[in-house]
């Protein structure tokens, strides 16, 4: 099973455009998005859900863009299970 994560990075402003730059390059064109965080390459899946949030609490103003999607619906955990056994 893949383990829980909460990653946090930040960017200069140069390097946050490039980033959403090449993320909404890769949607419009229907091209695979894959991004390095933390050692850890991570691809968004097709049937992924798109989302901006925003939150405002204790003087702190937040806005997210979001990307979401279930483990299950990638068949990680099916290939990470194939891969233990193959090992063993």
């Amino acid at each position: 099973m893949t383990e829980d994560r909460d990653i946090d990075v930040s960017h200069e402003m140069t390097a946050f455009i490039a980033e959403l730059r090449r993320l909404a390059d890769a949607l419009e064109s229907g091209s695979q998005f894959t991004i390095h965080m933390d050692g850890e390459d991570v691809t968004i899946p097709e049937g992924a859900n798109f989302s901006i949030a925003h939150e405002r609490e204790d003087g702190e103003v937040e806005l997210e863009f979001q990307v979401t999607w279930s483990v299950e619906e990638t068949g990680e955990d099916e290939e990470e299970m194939e891969e233990d056994e193959t090992a063993s």
